[in-house]
């Protein structure tokens, strides 16, 4: 709308006063009228011919793409109005009259503002019956071949937007393309209009015959047609030209009959129509559809605007820069170092890393962060893993360490326990010889002294054995071990020791077996380092009942070693500390000990408790985990 309509304001405000009627007119007058954004002035009738039909491709491709363009250039509002000239489908066409009737009538009191036909036969029906329908109305000719405009028609009140169909050019980029190519299939129809460009295709190729060879599908029924591709010999292209209406008389919908096509050929299908491209051809150069809709659509403008069509003068449009299909070149092996300098490749798949590029990237974070983490963690496992296997060495040279200690305490005692056998043996051997020296010796005797020397050496070997075990320097090794044996073994050790301190030592092993994983020396240490330590304190403090007791049990999971003893017992503020390093209660004491018992124990995953018995004396109890269903190794 323009303004205020002055008719409206009269009868919207007939009912006041004379002078306000006349005060609104006046500004209604003066006033521009409210901002629109709507196409001012009358609607522009466009009429628009299609040569084959709305939907046939390639010109259906056109006529979408000129109306956009004019509905997106037009100042005005357009009433546009699409008719069809059927006759250009079909092989014998039938008279035109009844159409030229149709149109005049129709357009009878009101005639086109501007006639826009699409393709070759539209143009040629609005120039041959322009007389009888349009003689005022301007005409655009467009997507039509500059060598069927018929030039002697041509009057000032048309404007041609041509296309050249370069079939030498399109031929050439075909051999660039697929160098090995001999065979080049041309498949067109059989109307008068597919006959014209079958000739001048034909011409065309003469310059290639000396390289490939042309077959010609014109005077087949688009049935065998189909038959053909699905069999072609090797290096053998397809080009598709039109297809309006075939040998048979058939009349096919041109992007049907190609996709039909597509669907069953064994060779590649090439075509400059760029309607097409996109899903059944290769590609190549092309005819540009947003090209030539453009300067369509801007002279219909200009045209409506006032120009003279005769003045709008615009060259025929060639094809433009090659573009390719991606996946038909990816179907067929053709190269990009193939292609026409300039082409352009479209519709390519993605790559992985294209299509998922962020994804991949986070993936690729996580992971790295993962190994990092990873890797910080098996160096921290690797870091623990060895300073457990340099806190065990120290913890063997410890232990060993404290049983030389413990062993040099008992050394009166072990010293007595040898002179013993070695002196019997001492003995026994001096007798033997006087016995021997006699004339008459007995025999029998002296093979009972005998026996007695064998008897107190395999004792002293016995008591020398035990004394190397526990001074033994061994890696810790944990292994499946019978804690009853251990214990006995110990209390076979320090049985003449207590015995020589004259102290009792009771062992008492439970007849359930305790098989347990841990090192027999080490563990043997612990037993050896409790009894030593309450025999000590029976001996410091001079009780008069002077027993140790060792125990073993079975406690849950778990198997127990009890040592007990009837001495003093334990300070109650010492309970807490006893097994602190370098707490000890002996004037001599270093305080290691009990704090390599605790060690000991806890490196075989196992508890140490002192207390004191209501009856006096000290209690010192150990708890490891039973091993279920293992043997003890050998």
């Amino acid at each position: 709308m323009s303004g205020v309509p002055i008719g409206a304001i009269n009868r919207g405000w007939s009912v006041l006063a004379a002078p306000l009627c006349a005060c609104l007119l006046v500004l209604a007058a003066i006033l521009p009228g409210p901002a629109s954004s709507t196409p001012r002035g009358e609607p522009k009738r466009v009429l628009m011919l299609h040569s084959f039909g709305r939907d046939f491709r390639p010109w259906s491709a056109y006529a979408l793409r000129i109306k956009a363009e004019l509905a997106r250039q037009s100042q005005w509002p357009l009433e546009l109005q699409e008719h069809t000239l059927l006759t250009a489908r079909f092989d014998n066409p039938g008279p035109e009259a009844p159409f030229v009737d149709y149109l005049r009538s129709l357009y009878a009191d009101r005639p086109p503002d501007i006639v826009l036909s699409i393709g070759a036969p539209a143009a040629r029906f609005v120039q041959k019956y322009r007389a009888q329908l349009f003689p005022e109305a301007p005409m655009v000719l467009t997507a039509v071949e500059q060598r069927l405009v018929d030039r002697t028609l041509q009057t000032n009140n048309d404007t041609v937007i041509s296309v050249y169909n370069d079939f030498s050019a399109f031929f050439g980029s075909i051999l660039r393309v697929l160098p090995d190519t001999q065979t080049i299939a041309v498949i067109v129809g059989a109307s008068p209009l597919e006959n014209f460009w079958l000739n001048e295709a034909k011409k065309e190729a003469k310059p290639f015959e000396s390289r490939v060879a042309f077959v010609w599908y014109a005077d087949l029924s688009f049935e065998e047609i189909l038959k053909r591709a699905t069999a072609l010999p090797p290096h053998t292209v397809l080009f598709w030209g039109l297809m309006s209406v075939d040998a048979a008389g058939v009349t096919h919908e041109g992007d049907i009959a190609l996709r039909g096509l597509h669907a069953v050929a064994n060779a590649p299908i090439f075509s400059f129509q760029e309607a097409f491209f996109g899903g059944d051809t290769v590609g190549g150069p092309m005819h540009s559809i947003d090209e030539t809709s453009r300067k369509t659509a801007n002279a219909a403008i200009r045209i409506l605007g006032g120009e003279k069509p005769g003045d709008i003068k615009v060259q025929p449009i060639g094809f433009a820069s090659p573009k390719y299909d991606w996946r038909e070149m990816q179907r067929w092996g053709i190269s990009k170092s193939n292609l026409p300098p300039g082409s352009e490749v479209l519709f390519r798949e993605p790559r992985t890393w294209e299509k998922y590029g962020w994804q991949l990237s986070l993936i690729a974070i996580v992971i790295l962060i993962q190994g990092a983490l990873i890797g910080g963690l098996l160096r921290e496992r690797r870091r623990r893993h060895l300073a457990e296997v340099e806190s065990r060495q120290r913890l063997v040279e410890l232990a060993h360490l404290n049983r030389h200690s413990t062993v040099g305490e008992l050394t009166t005692s072990i010293a007595h326990e040898l002179n013993q056998p070695l002196g019997s043996i001492l003995t026994n051997a001096e007798t033997a010889e006087l016995m021997l020296k006699s004339s008459s010796p007995d025999l029998d005797e002296v093979r009972e002294i005998l026996a007695d020397i064998r008897r107190d050496d395999q004792r002293a070997s016995e008591v020398i054995r035990r004394l190397r075990s526990v001074l033994k320097k061994t890696p810790f090794e944990m292994r499946y071990i019978d804690l009853n044996e251990t214990v006995r073994q110990v209390i076979g050790f320090v049985t003449a020791v207590a015995h020589g301190r004259e102290i009792a030592l009771k062992c008492g092993t439970t007849s359930a077996d305790l098989n347990v994983k841990g090192d027999a020396v080490q563990l043997q240490q612990v037993v050896l380092n409790l009894i030593v330590n309450a025999m000590e304190a029976i001996s410091e403090a001079e009780a008069t009942e002077r027993e140790v007791s060792v125990t073993t049990n079975l406690s849950g999971t778990s198997a127990e070693i009890r040592i007990s003893d009837t001495g003093p017992g334990i300070a109650t503020g010492d309970l807490r500390n006893v097994f602190d390093p370098f707490f000890t209660t002996k004037s001599q004491g270093m305080g290691m000990g009990l704090a390599i018992v605790r060690t000991i124990v806890e490196a075989h995953h196992g508890q140490v408790f002192a207390e004191n018995q209501p009856s006096g004396g000290a209690l010192f109890t150990i708890k490891l985990p039973i091993t279920r269903g293992r043997s003890p190794s050998v």
